[in-house]
Parts: C-alpha cells; structure tokens; sequence
C-alpha cells in the first residue's frame, strides 16, 4: 500500500509542513524507520533520534511543535534546513497532529489491517444442535460449540475455542485460540478475546457451615457489550444471580481477574494483574493501573484513577486520583512518602526535643518554687 502524505493528513486531522504529495510506504519506530516510511515522536526526549532517523515523514504533536522547550534544538535545526513556512527541500517532513499517539495508532492500523476473507466452518469444527450460523464466518478446526449457540456475521473463531449453550457472539467479533466462553453467556459486536480466556467461571461463592466450606450455585451469567477488547488468561466470573458486567468500550488487559456479579463502566482501563472483588461497580471511564485490588461491595465513581499496586477498600467518589494500600488520595500519599525515609531522623530528633522540653519543664519548676520561697 501506498499512500500520499496529505491523504494520511486528511485521515488523522494533521497538517503538513513540507510536501504533502509524498509517497508514503509504511509506518516504523524512529530508529528502525527506513526511506518511505512515517514515524512518530510524542516525547521530547525522542527528539536528537530526528537528525538521525532515514524516515521520510514524522507525525509530531502540535504542543511539542509549538513550544519553546530547551530540548527542541534538533528539531530546530531541522526547521531551518527545510525552510519553515516556505516548501521544504530537507528530506524530513512533517505531520502535526494534537495527538500523535492516535495518529500514528489510526496510520498503523490502515497500513496493518488485512481484509477479512472468511474461512467457512472447518469440517473439523464441533456445531451442536440448534446453532446459528451468521454469514461469512470463519470456523477454525478444533472449535466447540454447544447446543443453541448463536453466531453472527463475520465472527471469526480460532482453533480451540469452546462456546457453552446458549451463548451468543456479536457481529466482527474476534476469539482466539483456547479461549472458554461458558453457557448463557451474550457478547457484542467488534469484541475481541485473547487467548487463554475464561469467560463464564463460576464465582468464588462459598458458604462456612459446621467447619467446611459449601459451594454456593452460580446461576448468573455475563454480558459484554460492543468494542471490548480482553487480553490473555483472564477469567471473568459468572454472576451469582444477574449478571456479570462489562460495558462498551472497556479494554481489558493480560491476567485480569473480574468477580462475580461486577460491573464495569463504559470506556474503562483494566491494567495486567488487577483483581476486582464481587459485586463491585466501576464507573465511567476509570483507569485501574496494574496489580491495583478492589475490594467486595463497593462503588468507584467515573473518571477515577487507581495508581499500580493500590489497595481499595472503600467507596471512591469521582475524579479522583489514589494511590496507596489502603487507598488514600494521591497528593497525600505522596507527601506520606517523601517523608518516610526521614522518619528515624524525625523519631531523633522529637525524642531530642521531648528530653530539651523535659529539662526545661525541670528548670522552670525549680525556678518556680526558688521564687516563692524568695517571697515570703
């Protein structure tokens, strides 16, 4: 594929300074990019690798362009050589956009994306009784499906996936291979599972009677709803009673743990290693930033975000940002941190003033009587 500078412009929303009409190839990291190819910078710190990458376009955030940072010489000197706010000669061009990592994202995907040709259902393939079928799927050997499954158009299923009765998987949906996605279990359109994925297990239910531990029946199921993406070995856990969660837009990564019974708000990030407690909701938009735990029966309000290794054990209002185990809002656990390391040398020195204080108290008192006696 080969695309014009100025096409690639129109589809980002950017601006070209230099040649739009240039041919462009492909998209590649600064440092490995080639002749013809696009690349990008988002940081300031990647600016010196400009005077030595051989791309021949770069896609350039708009506030690191426009700013009068220190760091900017390298991209400076580029400006001059190519003679800014005329046509640029220099083989370096350049693509200003507001967010060059979604620019770069939707050129990559344009350049990497193949299109779909569907396989059909491989004679390999397991189909239970009452399934649907939608049009141009692609069935891979080795894939199960269970009674009354129900697939639609263009869902591709790779080799190894189990889908349990009842279930449903929406238009363009992706399951790679080994993925298990259990009985009465509805997921949306454009969803993609990596594989490795539990979808469906039963919740972590268990009552204590008489010294022992019963399983208490998970009858519940699960609904993802469109544009989810979920990483490998994940488990998402059927509800008890309802349902079990996921809102549109929601990306999950690798080695996530969902309860039962949770729900997670539209457009959520899900970080590696997060585990989140039954009956949970997480709000519109919120980040949980890897091994960060969530704890049972509680509310965390849109926009929040949850640094890496926090512990939550409480309601969280919106917009906030914590931090901490347990929990605390970040500014002060920051500060709580700058002062940890200097804690045996605050302990020395309240222990030196309370002996001062302790002398002094001594001295007023003596003093204090030697005046009375003085006086009478």
């Amino acid at each position: 594929m080969i695309k014009k500078l100025k096409e690639l412009a129109e589809l980002v929303g950017g601006s070209v300074i230099g040649n739009g009409d240039i041919d462009i190839k492909g998209i590649s990291g600064i440092r490995e990019a080639d002749e013809g190819d696009i690349t990008f910078i988002a940081h300031t710190k990647y600016l010196p690798d400009l005077e030595k990458t051989r791309a021949t376009a770069v896609i350039i955030g708009e506030k690191i362009l426009d700013s009068r940072l220190p760091g900017l010489a390298p991209l400076h000197r580029i400006l001059r050589r190519s003679g800014a706010g005329q046509t640029p000669d220099f083989r370096l061009t350049l693509l200003k956009v507001k967010n060059p990592y979604f620019a770069f994202s939707k050129i990559l995907e344009l350049f990497s994306k193949r299109p779909y040709h569907p396989t059909g259902i491989s004679n390999k393939a397991l189909i239970g009784e009452g399934c649907s079928l939608g049009k141009d799927i692609s069935v891979h050997p080795y894939v199960a499906l269970e009674e009354r499954v129900s697939i639609r158009d263009r869902v591709t299923l790779f080799p190894g996936v189990y889908i349990g009765k009842g279930s449903e998987i929406g238009e363009d949906s992706i399951i790679y291979p080994n993925v298990s996605i259990r009985e009465d279990i509805k997921i949306g359109k454009r969803v993609i599972i990596h594989s490795g994925t539990v979808i469906g297990s039963d919740g972590f239910g268990f009552v204590e009677e008489g010294g022992r531990y019963h399983k208490i029946p998970q009858v519940g199921n699960i609904l993802i709803e469109d544009d989810v993406e979920i990483g490998a070995n994940c488990t998402i856990d059927r509800a008890t009673l309802g349902t079990t969660i996921i809102r549109k837009g929601t990306k999950i990564d690798n080695l996530v743990h969902i309860a039962h019974n949770v729900i997670i708000g539209e457009d959520s990030i899900i970080l590696a290693q997060v585990g989140i407690s039954g009956s949970t909701e997480i709000g519109k938009h919120v980040i949980l930033a890897g091994q960060a735990g969530i704890a049972d029966h509680i509310k965390i309000g849109d926009n929040v975000v949850v640094i890496a290794q926090s512990g939550v054990g409480h309601d969280i209002e919106p917009n906030q940002v914590i931090s901490g185990t347990l929990a605390i809002p970040h500014k002060d656990w920051l500060k709580a941190q700058a002062i940890f390391s200097k804690l045996p040398e605050i302990r020395k020195k309240i222990t030196d003033l309370e002996e001062r204080i302790k002398r002094l108290e001594g001295i007023n008192s003596k003093g204090g009587r030697n005046g009375h006696q003085g006086n009478s």
